[in-house]
């Protein structure tokens, strides 16, 4: 099943932009998601599994700063309206 979420990363620290910066960089090295940034939020496409593995994996390192805020809205469907299927 492909599934998107979109992911809003709220660090709460005057240094806010290096965290959310290296949480979208290391979103992006994971081959079998897509992922699309803009000004207020990130938004990961795949099949659920995968999708669902790497944003925990990510979210635990990313939750080693206190204070991180993280905002997820699922949907069960791809929402990448730039997604061709094989």
């Amino acid at each position: 099943m492909q599934i998107s979420i979109d992911i809003s990363y709220y660090p709460l620290t005057e240094a806010f932009k290096a965290p959310i910066k290296a949480f979208i960089a290391r979103l992006h090295e994971y081959p079998e998601i897509r992922v699309k940034s803009n000004g207020m939020s990130t938004q990961v496409f795949g099949e659920y599994a995968d999708v669902m593995r790497i944003v925990t994996v990510e979210i635990e390192k990313a939750m080693e700063l206190p204070h991180s805020i993280f905002i997820l809205k699922m949907a069960n469907a791809t929402l990448d309206v730039d997604y061709q299927p094989h």
